[in-house]
């Protein structure tokens, strides 16, 4: 294909082309302004790709930008029946999103399912990805797409889009941008001459000067200039914007031709999925005759593809004829399309045809308004939920009835939600409340205000929000959710009256027994009361049925749980972690990926608290992987504060310092206190580690300062052995002493383990001689102190450190030792360094052939460390790939660098691997 002036651009697109058929994949976004040759452009890579490339191709369409999945039927149309190779879940996920099931799936699913599919066809030959003009993308589909772009480094496959702006952000922010620029004056001229090779040089020279170099503009312009009196052209001695004056030029020649053959151009712009017999049926309908598409065929403004469907050559053009036309025509050729419409998809154009037709005149319609509700339903079963709330919003418009129009927005407002856009989600629910009231559309949206608020306002808010809700929803299970999501932001928020108000709010609400999760009622009394009153009974009130309750939890929510740290801190991180574990593999099984990664979050915390630093490093990293994709900040901060701690625990005060600022960013203004309180544990942590006790503390003693952004009772209680040392070693006891009063007080109520040792680790830091050693042996002895290995090594750090400054050496270097073994498997640095100081200060010289610790970020990389967990629970490739959110090939690419890093030669062997406890092999 001849192309004038784009030696460059071919030049690159070859490259990338070639590129694939070595093996390497890459994505690109053509950008530039309307008619640059963007399009052209595709067409020479289509061409040059023909012979050896599976190609894929899409061009965006006005109207089925309305479509659920649209463009993805059309892409992966030519490959369907390649569908059912895939395994299961993900062949049924993307069935059910084309509309051949009724299967629902999680989005991830489906972009993992097209992934995997573009995968396995470049097995065989490379893929080319074609999508022109991606604004007219219906929302699942760029969403599927920009998933599977992020995604194609290590497959021999190439996807190209155009646009009109430069991808630098959005959804399309990694694809490597090429800008088509103008013609230069030498090749405008080439082309000019060749579309009006007989025009007189003046009508060239003025028309390369009023067309800028934009290709378009120089087709349309040498014509159109060319057959008037060019003295008196509009466009003859000025510069074109190839918008309006473009338009100009389009529009004139759309005048010249006759009524019936506009109303022909008029029902291809109307139908822009270009079906020739639907149009002409619908032009039969109108009264169009053959000479009338005739003559729309011969205006120079249609094409007919290869397919046989017409298309306008820009769709510039198409937009001047319809938004040119009178409201009238518009409404009859929507309406005469609505009634012929057959086959596949009719059922959901329909409604939008007979939607624009009322938009023209501007009426409600109820009929169309409950079309479109029910479009909008069938939308939101195959995932499409951002499909969904449009079309609620536009049959809340159409609908006469203000009950109609609350119920619609109230509904849709909720699929906006779940699409992931919430702002719209509450524009909608403000809309709402105009035609309703604030109870009838808290009923109908399920409480989601409230639930809006927690995810991106004020906590404080957000609790008030959803516990008003509580009391207006009918449902009992998620009035009983609603309130829980308020304990939560209470606690979050460190809000202790408003904590207990809507707990004191969900007992009256929901009176005990009489609904599905009424089990939990008396849990929440204590996992939500905190450290206030309380008695030793309360222990065997919480602890006798958590077995129980939380293996009842698992196929219900994780939401239903306490929060991860409550649960460190009441010592019930076994019961939790065993309840979530058997949650992780029923959603294994079911491929629900959003719903996996917030699970496996929860378990970030239990796992540091049980010292599987390994796990809880790869949990978190996935976590944050899936966060960064759905824009779950609260997601996100969870994970990050677990590789803060982790990071303080093993001396990266940069990580650490880095994850604070950015919490303190984002969360100090929306009143987020337990992830600053996280934050500022972890930088006391960091500071302790490196002997830097006043400025540890100066951080410590704001978690239980009131009114402090970083003040929260629960995390207080787990950093008060942090503080009580801090204090010490700052030759501040009287701190030391409230410490260890707040630690007893927690061990009374709970009878945790963990508390009840640090208890008695705080009282040997402030007792001397005998008695001291009295409560470093207590503390050590507590049964289950040591399943939290590092607290356990840190009491025998400062238990070695007490003997050795008593000059019992050989005492001391026993402690120590054991606690060098623990730091050393959990590659806990400034503790291992501190305790091989005091093990040479104690008589015992390192060994020369000690190994060092291994660390495991040298090992393998975070994706290589998670490919290889799951290749070892015995996962194939395939269901690893749609756990992570890559390709099976990519799988193949990681597991390859893992065999050679671990020492090991095959799979079976990964089996032998201790992913928790410092990779090294076992048995």
């Amino acid at each position: 294909m001849d192309l004038y002036g784009r030696r460059q651009e071919q030049a690159a697109l070859d490259r990338i082309l070639d590129g694939a058929r070595q093996g390497s994949g890459a994505t690109m976004m053509l950008w530039g302004e309307p008619g640059i040759g963007k399009t052209a452009l595709l067409e020479y890579v289509a061409e040059s790709a023909a012979a050896d490339f599976t190609v894929l191709r899409w061009r965006g369409t006005r109207l089925e930008s309305e479509l659920a999945f649209a463009a993805l039927h059309e892409l992966l149309w030519p490959v369907k029946e390649r569908i059912s190779t895939l395994p299961q879940p993900q062949a049924k996920a993307l069935n059910g999103a084309l509309g051949t099931s009724d299967d629902m799936a999680d989005r991830f699913l489906i972009g993992v399912a097209v992934l995997t599919l573009v995968g396995e066809l470049a097995r065989e030959r490379p893929v080319l990805v074609i999508a022109d003009d991606p604004q007219w993308l219906d929302e699942p589909s760029a969403q599927c797409l920009a998933f599977v772009a992020r995604r194609l480094r290590n497959e021999p496959v190439v996807m190209l889009l155009t646009g009109h702006d430069d991808p630098v952000d959005g959804p399309w922010e990694s694809l490597a941008p090429l800008e088509v620029r103008e013609l230069g004056d030498s090749d405008a001229r080439l082309l000019a001459r060749a579309v009006a090779p007989h025009a007189d040089e003046a009508v060239i020279r003025r028309t390369i000067r009023a067309a800028a170099g934009n290709p378009l503009a120089l087709q349309e312009l040498t014509t159109s200039v060319a057959a008037d009196d060019i003295s008196t052209h509009p466009l003859a001695d000025e510069r074109i914007a190839v918008g309006p004056r473009l338009r100009r030029a389009f529009r004139a020649r759309i005048e010249k031709l006759s009524a019936p053959a506009r109303t022909a151009l008029l029902l291809a712009a109307a139908d822009d999925r270009s079906d020739r017999n639907a149009m002409w049926q619908a032009g039969l309908v109108l009264g169009l005759d053959a000479s009338a598409w005739d003559e729309a065929l011969h205006s120079g403004l249609l094409t007919t593809r290869s397919d046989g469907r017409l298309r306008f050559r820009h769709q510039l053009m198409e937009a001047v004829v319809y938004e040119e036309a009178p409201p009238a025509s518009r409404q009859a050729v929507h309406h005469a399309l609505a009634s012929v419409l057959t086959g596949e998809h009719a059922d959901e154009l329909r409604p939008w045809h007979l939607a624009a037709a009322w938009d023209a005149v501007g009426r409600p319609d109820e009929e169309v308004a409950r079309l479109l509700e029910e479009s909008a339903h069938r939308s939101w079963a195959r995932g499409g939920c951002a499909t969904a709330a449009r079309a609620l919003r536009r049959a809340a418009k159409l609908s006469p009835s203000t009950v109609d129009a609350a119920r619609r927005l109230a509904h849709g407002a909720r699929a906006a939600w779940e699409a992931g856009h919430g702002d719209v989600a509450r524009r909608m629910l403000e809309r709402a409340e105009e035609f309703s009231s604030a109870s009838t559309v808290a009923d109908l949206s399920e409480g989601l205000r409230g639930l809006i608020e927690y995810a991106h306002g004020d906590l404080e808010t957000a609790c008030r929000q959803l516990t008003r809700d509580m009391e207006r929803v009918a449902d009992p299970r998620q009035a009983f959710r609603l309130g829980n999501m308020a304990l939560r932001a209470a606690w979050a928020a460190s809000h202790d009256a408003l904590q207990r108000e809507a707990l004191q709010r969900l007992e009256r609400r929901l009176p005990r027994g009489n609904f599905p999760d009424a089990d939990l009622l008396p849990l929440l009394r204590q996992w939500w009361t905190e450290e206030r009153g309380g008695g030793a009974d309360d222990r065997d009130q919480i602890v006798a049925p958590v077995a129980d309750v939380l293996t009842g939890l698992s196929g219900r929510s994780w939401l239903l749980m306490p929060p991860a740290p409550l649960a460190v801190a009441w010592g019930i991180e076994s019961a939790l972690h065993e309840a979530l574990r058997r949650e992780t593999d029923m959603l294994r099984h079911t491929d629900q990926v959003t719903a996996l990664t917030q699970t496996l979050a929860q378990t970030v915390a239990l796992d540091i608290a049980q010292g599987s630093w390994t796990l809880a490093t790869a949990n978190a990293l996935e976590g944050i992987q899936v966060a960064e994709e759905t824009g779950d900040d609260h997601l996100a901060a969870q994970c990050s504060a677990g590789l803060g701690w982790l990071a303080a625990a093993r001396g990266d005060e940069q990580t650490v310092a880095d994850i604070a600022a950015r919490f303190v960013e984002v969360w100090v203004p929306r009143g987020v206190r337990v992830f600053n309180a996280c934050a500022e544990w972890n930088l006391g942590m960091s500071a302790l580690f490196a002997g830097r006790a006043e400025e540890a503390l100066d951080r410590l003693v704001r978690l239980s300062e009131h009114g402090h952004h970083a003040a929260n009772a629960t995390v207080a209680v787990l950093a008060a052995p942090d503080t009580a040392e801090a204090a010490l070693q700052a030759g501040q006891r009287a701190t030391a002493k409230e410490q260890a009063r707040l630690l007893r007080r927690w061990a009374e109520r709970t009878e945790a383990a963990w508390a009840i040792s640090a208890t008695h680790l705080v009282h040997a830091l402030l007792a001397s001689g005998a008695d001291a050693e009295k409560q470093f042996r207590l503390a050590l002895e507590v049964p289950g102190a040591a399943s939290r290995p590092f607290n356990h090594a840190r009491t025998r750090l400062l238990y070695g450190e007490w003997l050795r400054r008593a000059c019992r050496r050989t005492d001391a270097r026993t402690q120590l030792a054991e606690a060098a073994e623990t730091f050393q498997r959990l590659d806990a640095a400034p503790l291992l360094a501190r305790t091989r100081a005091e093990l040479e200060l104690a008589g015992q010289h390192p060994r020369r052939d000690s190994a060092p610790a291994r660390d495991t970020a040298a090992i393998l990389t975070a994706q290589e460390l998670r490919v290889a967990r799951l290749a070892a629970q015995g996962l194939t490739n395939r269901e690893i790939g749609a756990q992570l959110l890559i390709s099976p090939r990519t799988v193949g690419h990681h597991l390859a660098n893992v065999f050679p890093k671990l020492g090991i030669v095959s799979r079976a062997d990964l089996a032998r691997i201790d992913f928790g406890d410092g990779l090294h092999l076992i048995g």
